[in-house]
């Protein structure tokens, strides 16, 4: 790369504001881009309380606001770096107001959709403009040949800049730095500096990248001294030879300057001299190996951070250091439910200790750089990074891409502009290995010359983009929620052939990732182990980023009812928004205070770059296969470590001895006889091995478990005996065992405690991923607004026999239940249900525009029955601690759990289906006040345990609108339809499609 060859062409006038509000360019006044860099020459940080006014228009702007003896003493003040509509939502003491209070303005959310009329580059006069002044204090100045300059880290979406009174320049492109040479303007003493930044510009047809539209100085801002003969640029390439195993070392500057390495005995090498290194210890996101270095010039001396590794697209595949590498990966958006976009270094530094910590070794800066002290822990920590640039034009698909920025040379220098900027600022960060020209904005010539620009400026990472499917450009082939069938054709090299034949063959030969996958919205992803399965066969798989990270949620209390004064988390629609993507916004793996989400928790289990197998073979000796699955790492740094129970009772255990497995090695282990060895066939044995870390990082605490594998052999008893004791006919009922039944066969009363129900029940609040999929078809069936019909009740052979029909208005379809209930040995009941699907499912789903294959499913089949409200706690035997469904069950593991109904719930943002615990063999519900009730299924159950009934979290918008009810709703289910990921991905997996056909099952009670 030329140091310093970038765009620089000049844009309109900094007076005339209407005039660079309809420029294509990208700025003006702007110096041109360079390295992030950490120095020791002067840095004054302008961070703080600025003042701060907000004009609902440019029309309504005055001239003068940035002379330096503007009286702004009346204007409010907001923090910098903040977005205003965030800030506003909340008093100067920090108090959440309510958002008929918001002082400047509020916030707006749209996936797809420009929330402006397109028409580029022209935006609203409706264009809310916020003025910025802050002054600061300049000591003597330095000499003649020094200069300063402003760097702002991050404006949305255009800005103007003055300093006392005279005009700077002008940019956009909001998630880049932007830096204005003030030399000829600053003042030893006080100095003012003003800023004036539009939410709307042209830019705005940019950056169109789903997520909330909010404004403002959202990064640092900085003063920085510029001493004669400083480093202006900097461009280290630090190459790793993975035959010679030696670093290779050159550093492009601007002036002479020399380099540093103590750790490798190196000092004052000058710069641009290539430097061969042996025994240099490379890195990778496995082994973030750094050394730290200074470069000096006559005027400077920087600290630098060395990651000697190298990238290359091999035979097909992309590698580091010679070797293939695997993208476990997120899409990461930068977002805080207090902050918005602006985020502090713990915040960052969380969110790498939660991916680390979940086996994620990727990210994609979706959909632009993100702040450059993440790239920074990334060094450190250890991640591999696709660095995306601040590119979406998405609003134009809705227009048939008509005037698409991708594709209109008026556009070319903005672009240009952008991916200049990006490769500029983070060329020096070895955790990026691959540029990305930005996410769906189309297709066209200006992506392409933004290839060839960022491929000669840096030839030692690929580039990435998804939206052309030709991939002519492009160095990895790149698809966004392909199915798994498609998938295995990509795998095998059979897939579709290009738009252009002429770029067949050359797609045929790249690397293939899944740039977006597995959307996380709400309960959910499920189908996860498929597509790990397919990374697993094909090696032209590269694996994926699921999308995404986070759920943006803003904060906010309510406002009436139960709970008002309680926090939720909005989504869009919640501030009055005219068009809104409403909760497609609340899609990510952690909830927006960052708690892990249960798919956070499958996620971690289906990537565990450690996998462990067991198996009991014909000699009865059980040998746990162990698959390592890392890129680099051996096994040797971790622990081993086995236990066994017996139908949950106290466990056993000890470390295992396993010798190092090399990276992509797998090896089989016997465990010691002790572990081996049967349980009583009447009884459960669950063996247990598990892999944690030897030692600590800076990340991941030592002893942190990796994975887990099980080999659970369960118990198949006969079924429980019944006593063959007559229901017993009392005035108004029967009685049977501790149960006691009303004259229609409802069971009233179960161990004391009074019941309702058991109702057939075959709805469940839909989740994100059904509501964009199968819900439509179940409402459609009217399976959320049965009616249940009394058939018959008697007596027959010792058994109270109970049966009903399930049905909606306006459908035949429906179900026909029959309960036989019968006394048990130990004094409860024993419930076996039998249910047939009658009806014309299919009709009455013609109006559904699904294929019959897709639709004809149900959410779940099972009972449901209300029993005392009040604090309870379960204790059950089966998968948990966490809840599982039959798509997303990796994380769960066979095992005695306990929770308290309320730890049961997973607050979701949305209220939707959740907290099912799986495969239940026995469980106890038990209240504070000691009553309980005791629940069996030899072969396994579904159980959901909540303070409300699924028409609750059905109607619920946020979990404050959830209030408890008189009962507390046990659901015991035969089967539940899959999760899927169908809010923008495939739905539900076949196998894990739940259709109308005959099921039985049955459960013990007392």
């Amino acid at each position: 790369m030329i140091l310093g060859e970038t765009n620089t062409s000049a844009g309109a006038p900094l007076s005339d504001p209407m005039s660079y509000l309809s420029s294509f360019a990208p700025g003006a006044g702007r110096l041109p881009p360079r390295a992030s860099a950490n120095t020791d020459a002067n840095v004054m940080s302008l961070d703080g309380l600025w003042a701060f006014r907000l004009t609902p228009s440019v029309h309504e702007l005055g001239d003068s606001f940035s002379a330096a003896r503007f009286d702004d003493s009346e204007w409010d003040e907001i923090p910098v770096p903040s977005c205003w509509q965030i800030a506003g939502l909340r008093d100067s003491d920090g108090t959440l107001l309510p958002q008929s209070q918001a002082r400047f303005g509020l916030p707006a959310y749209t996936n797809v959709v420009f929330p402006f009329p397109v028409d580029p580059p022209h935006v609203p006069d409706e264009n809310p403009t916020g003025e910025y002044r802050t002054s600061f204090v300049v000591g003597t100045r330095p000499g003649a040949a020094a200069r300063h300059l402003i760097r702002f880290e991050g404006v949305d979406s255009a800005f103007a800049v003055w300093l006392n009174g005279h005009a700077l320049g002008w940019g956009t492109g909001s998630r880049l730095p932007t830096e204005f040479d003030v030399t000829e303007a600053l003042f030893e003493g006080v100095n003012t500096l003003a800023v004036r930044v539009h939410q709307w510009s042209p830019a705005s047809y940019l950056e169109d990248q789903d997520m909330w539209w909010v404004s403002g100085i959202f990064r640092s801002v900085h003063l920085i001294e510029r001493p004669e003969n400083a480093i202006g640029d900097h461009f280290v390439h630090a190459d790793f030879d993975p035959g010679s195993r030696e670093g290779i070392l050159t550093i492009e500057t601007d002036v002479p300057a020399t380099v540093s390495i103590p750790e490798l005995g190196i000092s004052l090498h000058r710069a641009h001299e290539p430097l061969r290194l042996a025994g240099v210890e490379p890195w990778t996101a496995e082994t973030p190996r750094l050394y730290d270095a200074t470069l000096t010039s006559a005027g400077e001396t920087l600290t630098l951070r060395l990651g000697f590794r190298r990238v290359r697209i091999e035979d097909g595949r992309i590698t580091v250091n010679g070797r293939p590498i695997r993208f476990r990966g997120v899409n990461r958006h930068e977002w805080h439910p207090d902050t918005g976009r602006t985020l502090d270094e713990a915040t960052m530094r969380h969110d790498i200790e939660l991916m680390k910590t979940h086996n994620i070794n990727a990210v994609r800066t979706s959909h632009y750089p993100p702040d450059s002290r993440f790239l920074s822990l990334c060094d450190a920590y250890g991640l591999w990074v696709i660095d995306e640039c601040d590119l979406e034009t998405h609003g134009f698909h809705l227009v048939g891409w008509q005037n698409n920025p991708s594709d209109d040379p008026r556009w070319l220098d903005a672009l240009l502009d952008r991916i200049q900027r990006t490769v500029s600022r983070d060329k020096n960060h070895p955790s990026v290995i691959g540029w990305s020209l930005g996410n769906e904005a189309g297709d066209g010539d200006n992506l392409r010359a933004m290839a060839e620009w960022a491929r000669k400026a840096d030839p030692d990472r690929f580039i990435h983009y998804e939206g052309d499917l030709n991939s002519a450009y492009v160095d990895v082939y790149s698809r966004m929620y392909a199915d798994i069938d498609d998938m295995a054709l990509i795998g095998a090299g059979a897939e579709k052939r290009t738009p252009r034949v002429e770029d067949d063959a050359h797609r045929r030969g790249l690397p293939m990732i899944l740039c977006e996958y597995a959307h996380a919205q709400g309960n959910g992803p499920g189908g996860l182990s498929e597509y790990e399965e397919l990374f697993d066969r094909h090696r032209r798989l590269h694996g994926g980023f699921v999308w995404e990270w986070i759920d943006h949620g803003i904060t906010q209390t309510a406002s009436s009812g139960p709970h008002a004064g309680e926090r939720f988390y909005a989504y869009g629609g919640d501030f009055g928004e005219v068009l809104h993507d409403g909760s497609s916004i609340i899609d990510g793996l952690v909830l927006p205070d960052r708690t892990p989400s249960p798919g956070l928790a499958e996620f971690k289990a289906v990537i565990a770059p450690i996998r462990l197998s067991l198996r009991r073979g014909t000699d009865g000796r059980v040998t746990v296969t162990v698959e390592n699955r890392h890129d680099f790492l051996s096994t040797g740094s971790f622990v081993f470590r086995w236990t066994r129970a017996v139908d949950g009772g106290p466990a056993t255990g000890g470390v295992l001895d396993v010798e190092p497995v090399q990276a992509g090695g797998s090896a089989n282990i016997g465990l010691p006889f002790d572990a081996s060895a049967s349980a009583d066939p009447s009884q459960t044995l669950v063996l247990t091995v598990t892999v944690h870390t030897g030692h600590a990082t800076a990340v991941v605490p030592a002893d942190w478990e990796v994975s887990f594998g099980q080999l659970v052999e369960a118990a198949h008893p006969e079924p429980a005996p019944t006593t063959p004791v007559a229901p017993r006919t009392i005035r108004g009922g029967w009685t049977l065992g501790n149960a006691r039944f009303d004259s229609r066969g409802d069971l009233v009363e179960l161990a004391g405690l009074p019941v309702s129900g058991p109702r057939l029940d075959v709805w469940r609040a839909p989740t994100e991923n059904d509501t964009a999929g199968p819900a439509r078809s179940w409402r459609a069936l009217g399976l959320d607004r049965v009616h249940h019909r009394h058939v018959g009740v008697q007596e027959h052979e010792n058994a109270l026999v109970v049966t009903s029909m399930t049905m909606a208005a306006g459908a035949d379809a429906g179900f026909s239940t029959q309960i036989t209930w019968t006394a048990t040995t130990t004094g409860g009941v024993h419930l076996h249900a039998e249910v047939a699907p009658t009806g014309q499912f299919g009709l009455a789903l013609d109006r559904v525009p699904y294929s019959e294959a897709e639709f004809v499913t149900l959410p779940r089949i099972g009972l449901r029955l209300g029993l005392p409200a009040g604090a309870a706690v379960l204790e059950w035997f089966g998968l948990g601690p966490g809840e599982s469904y039959p798509d997303s069950s990796k994380a769960a593991r066979f095992g005695l759990h306990s929770a308290s109904v309320s730890d049961l719930q997973t607050p979701y943002v949305v209220p939707q289906e959740n907290g099912l615990r799986s495969d239940v063999r026995r469980a106890r519900l038990a209240w504070s006040d000691g009553r309980s009730i005791d629940i069996a299924s030899p072969d396994g159950i579904g159980l959901t345990v909540r303070p409300w009934p699924s028409e609750a979290l059905t109607s619920a918008r946020h979990p404050t609108d959830l209030v408890e009810s008189d009962r507390t709703w046990l659901n015991l289910d035969a089967a539940q339809n899959g999760l899927g990921s169908a809010t923008c991905g495939p739905d539900t997996f076949t196998p894990y499609r739940l259709h109308p056909r005959n099921r039985t099952f049955s459960v013990d009670l007392g």
